[in-house]
């Protein structure tokens, strides 16, 4: 029962996801041995040269032979493919920072994986606000018409956010870069490890400096999924917009049909659940790191099952739900179109004006300002009450309006003129990051810029791991690795998680594999 309920489905997992950084770290420490003179050269090449046949299916899961645990069935299986016992190989070791180290890489892949998704949303916002910021459309405060603004200006938005995402993430990644291995089981290690050493040819900027926080903490799940979860919650914002919209009472947005749903009792209907799923899937995001979290409290600060493997459990299922909502995202970013003429028309029922109308009354007729405001609107309600559209609008209201306060107005027909005109809603305003299509131009060239810079930020880490990989194999004489840390050849690079998220520990004995995968390999 205990193999077919935790175990096995651990094993599975690892052997998916897990694998390629168990190698890795496996080749460090054979680099390690040979540098302290506990392996010779020969032995240390010999073992990392079976660790490099090692792939996807190669390991199986057998209580009577591994226990169902991955570092036992990868010591096994390089065991038996050996020509001779290595009786030094294993020593001074322990599986707690093995595993915390495995389960480090596999996160910190898969956030600067995600991290590149996210910058291609970011990519797409913008392109999208660059073709829309000279259209018109209302603006909503309080899910009332408000200002004039356009498409590029709330999307330039959209991008500021996934830049700031991406930023936070490219944090996250720096505060989590930091090596377990070498913590031994919680206290250290008796042999004379090089930790910098091997943080280096693991792509890490550093070792973990205590190694209790090396076995007992899973902080950056927490940290990782905490982000993905802010992250979540802007993107719902966003689509929330997206599908008021794209409603039959805006109308302001269209997708293609491919990216629209039909109802099969209403055929004059075009729906768009693509924006529904993509809400709907960042509730997921929030509750992935309450779980994380929340796996962790009330533990003690040790090396724990319930902390390394149950509160991780659905690590896996939050970036690849993460991922699944940023690329719906982005490819309904990149089919969007808007419709100006409804926008326009939007803008033009609506009394946007009011504000500019205020303004105007105390810079140009020195009516204060608290007044000006009762003024402008009190003529919106003479003229709304009138039937009056916003534009030309009636001087004489706005007299009338300005007397009830006790203020004569005088040009009151330029007034109106200027302050209900929609595109002069626009041009009007002149602060940076304002709507105006040429600070949305300027925001969107700064915004481009810091996209060209968090990409070089990431290649730049992504070139550490890659640089350590082939330092590791240069130093065990093998050929130099052709795919990224964890990207074993037969590995599949998008793969759905089992239900039981990372490794279940066990006992330190009792080592095997499956010889029926060895010789398959």
């Amino acid at each position: 029962m205990l193999h077919d309920e935790v175990l096995e489905p651990q094993f599975r997992f690892e052997s998916r996801h897990l694998i390629g950084h168990y190698v890795a770290i496996e080749k460090v420490l054979a680099a390690e041995y040979e540098r302290m003179d506990i392996l010779t050269p020969g032995e240390a090449h010999a073992v990392a040269a079976r660790l490099d046949g090692v792939g996807t299916a190669t390991l199986t899961a057998r209580p009577g032979a591994n226990m169902s645990d991955i570092a036992f069935a990868l010591e096994r299986h390089v065991e038996q493919g050996l020509e001779r016992p290595v009786a030094r190989w294993h020593v001074d070791r322990s599986r707690n920072d093995l595993q915390s180290c495995a389960q480090l890489m596999f996160g910190r892949d898969r956030l600067a994986g995600f991290a590149r998704s996210l910058l291609e949303l970011g990519a797409a916002a913008r392109d999208l606000a660059e073709a829309t910021r000279e259209l018109p459309m209302p603006g909503y405060t309080h899910f009332q018409a408000a200002q004039v603004i356009t498409p590029g200006f709330y999307l330039a938005a959209v991008g500021e956010q996934v830049l700031h995402s991406t930023r936070r993430l490219l944090a996250t990644y720096d505060g989590i870069d930091a090596c377990p291995l070498g913590a031994g089981a919680m206290a250290g290690q008796e042999l004379p490890w090089d930790r910098d050493r091997m943080a280096r040819l693991l792509g890490f900027a550093r070792p973990q400096p205590s190694a209790l926080t090396s076995v007992a903490s899973r902080r950056w799940s927490a940290e990782t999924t905490a982000e993905l979860g802010l992250l979540g919650a802007a993107l719902s914002r966003f689509a929330t917009d997206l599908l008021t919209w794209g409603s039959s009472e805006y109308g302001f947005i269209e997708l293609p049909d491919e990216l629209s749903g039909i109802s099969s009792a209403m055929p004059q209907k075009k729906n768009y659940p693509v924006l529904e799923r993509i809400r709907g899937r960042t509730a997921h995001l929030g509750a992935f790191h309450l779980d994380a979290l929340l796996g962790q409290r009330n533990t003690p600060f040790c090396n724990l099952v319930e902390v390394s493997k149950e509160a991780n459990t659905h690590l896996l299922d939050a970036f690849e739900s993460a991922h699944g909502t940023v690329r719906l995202f982005t490819e309904v970013l990149r089919r969007l179109s808007f419709r100006p003429e409804r926008m326009r028309e939007a803008c033009e029922r609506e009394f946007l004006g009011g504000f500019s109308l205020a303004n105007a009354l105390t810079l140009t007729a020195g009516v204060p300002w608290r007044t000006a405001q009762v003024v402008a609107g009190r003529y919106v309600v003479l003229a709304a009450g009138a039937g009056l559209a916003p534009a030309p609008g009636d001087p004489a209201l706005l007299e009338a309006a300005a007397a009830e306060k006790g203020v004569t107005v005088t040009g009151a027909a330029a007034l109106l003129a200027e302050a209900f005109d929609v595109r002069r809603g626009l041009e009007r305003m002149s602060s940076a990051g304002s709507a105006h299509p040429e600070a949305v131009r300027r925001l969107l060239e700064e915004l481009d810029a810091e996209h060209v810079r968090l990409s070089a930020e990431w290649d730049r880490r992504a070139a550490a791991v890659r640089a350590g990989a082939v330092e590791t194999d240069r130093v065990l004489g093998l050929a130099a690795p052709r795919k990224g840390r964890g990207e074993l050849r037969d590995q599949p690079q998008t793969a759905r998680s089992c239900s039981t998220g990372l490794p279940t520990e066990r006992g330190e004995n009792s080592v095997g594999t499956d010889d029926d995968a060895r010789r398959k390999h």
